[in-house]
């Protein structure tokens, strides 16, 4: 398998026609989805791949889909996107993860998220990276500020204007 960076455990890659449905799959658990206002459907998971290929294409960096070394399984994805929807701090770059249930619990994020960051400043000279979860997501939060990131602020995030039991969102840094 070709990679475009790994750590220990992970290697990350650009998305295959084949993630599709295991990230469709994966976006169904509603413990996967619980900080998110709805379960996408099959044909919105597979949209997202979509443009997160596009995104790798057009800026070297997306998130990415990554595999666990170990046995070459999909697993989620760890990375990096441009967001611009309305907040005091758009655009920016946003880091973020998603992965399957059986791999939480294992240090996987942040030993994916520490990567991703390492690659962002070595080879992509991202200097400024953000990380925007809901006030509830305290796993997330975790894994923000293991990897040296702290909170700096706090919004209403427009996706989620019909969900006020998600908000508000808190930025970290």
């Amino acid at each position: 398998m070709e990679y475009i960076f790994t750590s220990k455990r992970l290697g990350f890659r650009n998305w295959r026609e084949s993630d599709k449905a295991l990230y469709a799959e994966m976006n169904q658990d509603p413990d996967v989805m619980r900080f998110f206002p709805t379960i996408p459907t099959s044909k919105v998971s597979y949209e997202a791949v979509d443009r997160f290929s596009k995104h790798f294409y057009e800026n070297g960096y997306t998130y990415f889909a990554v595999d666990h070394l170990e046995d070459q399984k999909f697993i989620g994805f760890i990375g990096m996107m441009k967001q611009n929807f309305e907040s005091p701090y758009s655009p920016f770059v946003d880091i973020g993860w998603r992965l399957s249930k059986q791999y939480w619990g294992k240090g996987l994020a942040t030993e994916g998220a520490k990567a991703c960051m390492e690659f962002a400043k070595n080879d992509l000279n991202l200097l400024e990276i953000y990380s925007v979860a809901t006030w509830n997501n305290v796993p997330s939060m975790n894994v923000m500020k293991k990897i040296g990131m702290y909170k700096i602020d706090e919004f209403i995030h427009p996706s989620f204007d019909k969900y006020h039991e998600l908000q508000p969102v808190f930025i970290f840094k």
